[in-house]
């Protein structure tokens, strides 16, 4: 299933939470797809920021990935 697809997904199973209501096994595959969206924009986000380099006033260049892509907060 592509990120699309989810999406999509979890949009149905929130229109049908508001209307009738979920079973235990849609709460639970809601549940799942919601993380592992979440899991896979952070993934982004950190993929986006780790390629980030900054030139100093000096003309030196900062890869800001390198200097802090390895630490989890």
């Amino acid at each position: 299933m592509n990120m699309d697809e989810r999406i999509k997904r979890i949009n149905a199973l929130y229109h049908k939470s508001q209307e009738e209501g979920l079973t235990e096994e849609e709460k639970a595959e809601q549940a799942r797809l919601r993380k592992e969206y979440v899991a896979s924009v952070r993934a982004n986000l950190r993929g986006q920021l780790d390629n980030i380099t900054i030139i100093n006033q000096d003309g030196t260049k900062e890869n800001l990935g390198e200097k802090f892509g390895g630490r989890q907060e």
